[in-house]
């Protein structure tokens, strides 16, 4: 403390709490953070699970997979959202995903801020930053990155002090498998400086401490309802190929602007030109993670939190070391603080409402009889989360662990169109009806078949339904 009482505070700790603010106040203001049906579809699960007091471990939304068993891997995210939603509607649901993104944001910069001078703090972290935001989406994933970048922050100053991570940690791993697959990512990240230590000091001796601290971390990842099977799940979904028809498993496209180009690029030149020294087992982590995100759009947010993680000790030899100096933010730091403080009670306070989207068809749906929203409908793969939130069984959603890899391709046939295809799911299912994007091939080859009408259309859904004579 100072001579006027108040506490002292390093800019390590200013620019942390800065960064949490710009984070925060990116999330909760920005309206991309709702354009996901998968936020419908984790809030449906969270409400139904708070209803029945009861994790969900069969399928109660589709009619195509109805009472099939489905677990709610991401069950404690769920029930998390959909508290948030119950308490203050979708304005709380946003706040909510803002602080997490605004904890992220804190544990990240102030992680660099141990290794870095303030200005290479503020630079990374802002980078790392851009790099985020075209994943903020009200979804578990969001809500797993502050425990990614806890964890991975304890792996690397364990390794700069030579010892294992400590077990204090371990609560992060259990909160993690609840939330979010991405929790395997913990295991990989622990494997690979657990190598690194091994090659560095050259004794088995030296891996010792690491292996009781990942069976720790196994003991505490089994801690999930489904015990082996919540551990594996990220790896039996991964390995499903119909994947491959799912957005943000498909590469990351290069076209708009993502942040991630400029910024690896960046991160190579500073790398090559101020001659960072980087052990060989972290390059091949650091390799491994920006194919990940090359590779599949959604890994790019895990990038921008676990590299500059990694990166930090190597980096500080160039940029300079943190700060040690006496100089007192405490005046910054209090104002971020004053600052995030109203930025919390003015989202909160704000009214959001929800209108038509591209994963929304809410006018389209409101067009329906209530007597033929009962019938089966055949549902666009995005609208399959915003049909289980208002009450309507979908012939699709986003589950394709539940859905599987045959009726995942199946789905992909019906959509080319494949007429043989979709005249055998008609029939099979009995559907009466369909809710359909606009550009979807499906909504000509409707429109061409006999007995088939358009009930409403607008620019986000088309709605179709069969004469009951209709064959």
């Amino acid at each position: 403390m100072d001579l006027a009482g108040t506490v002292r505070m390093r800019p390590g700790r200013a620019i942390a709490l800065c960064a949490a603010v710009l984070a925060f106040a990116v999330t909760a203001f920005a309206p991309q953070v709702l354009n996901d049906g998968d936020t419908f579809l984790h809030i449906a699960a969270g409400r139904r699970m708070l209803a029945e007091h009861a994790i969900l471990f069969s399928d109660p939304f589709s009619y195509t997979f109805a009472g099939q068993r489905w677990d709610a891997h991401e069950w404690l995210a769920e029930i998390t959202m959909a508290s948030a939603y119950r308490a203050a509607g979708w304005a709380g649901l946003v706040a909510l995903f803002a602080a997490a993104a605004g904890a992220t944001a804190y544990v990240l910069a102030r992680a660099l801020g141990q290794w870095l001078a303030p200005k290479a703090q503020t630079a990374i972290a802002g980078l790392a930053l851009a790099c985020m935001t075209g994943s903020l989406l009200a979804r578990p994933h969001l809500l797993a990155l502050p425990l990614l970048a806890l964890w991975t922050a304890e792996l690397v100053r364990a390794r700069r002090e030579r010892r294992a991570p400590s077990l204090a940690l371990l609560p992060v791993m259990t909160l993690w498998v609840n939330i979010h697959g991405s929790f395997l990512l913990g295991f990989a990240l622990a494997g690979g400086l657990a190598l690194e230590a091994l090659a560095a000091e050259r004794s088995v001796r030296a891996l010792r401490p690491w292996i009781v601290f990942g069976l720790g971390a196994l003991g505490a990842a089994l801690i999930n309802p489904h015990f082996i099977g919540g551990v594996i799940f990220p790896l039996t979904l991964m390995a499903t190929p119909g994947l491959a028809h799912v957005g943000e498993w498909q590469a990351t496209a290069f076209s708009p602007f993502q942040p991630i180009v400029p910024v690896s690029a960046a991160a190579l030149y500073v790398l090559i030109t101020r001659r960072v020294r980087v052990s060989w087992v972290r390059a091949a982590m650091l390799l491994a993670l920006l194919y990940m995100a090359i590779a599949h759009q959604r890994h790019q947010i895990v990038f921008a939190v676990a590299a500059p993680l990694l990166l930090a000790e190597p980096l500080a030899a160039a940029f300079g070391v943190g700060d040690r100096s006496r100089a007192n933010w405490s005046a910054l730091g209090a104002g971020a603080i004053a600052l995030l403080a109203a930025l919390f009670a003015v989202r909160l306070a704000l009214p959001l409402t929800r209108g038509d989207a591209a994963v929304a068809p809410m006018t389209a749906l409101a067009h329906v009889p209530a007597g033929l929203r009962t019938a089966p409908v055949l549902n666009d793969y995005g609208f399959g989360g915003y049909l289980i939130f208002a009450g309507v069984r979908p012939y699709i959603d986003s589950r394709a662990e539940l859905y599987g890899e045959a009726a995942i391709e199946r789905y992909a046939a019906l959509i080319r169109p494949d007429p043989r295809a979709l005249d055998e799911e008609l029939v099979r299912h009995g559907i009466r009806w369909a809710i359909l994007a606009p550009a979807s091939p499906i909504v000509a080859e409707l429109d061409a078949r006999p007995g088939w009408h358009r009930l409403y259309a607008d620019r986000y859904a088309v709605v179709q339904f069969r004469d009951s004579a209709a064959r």
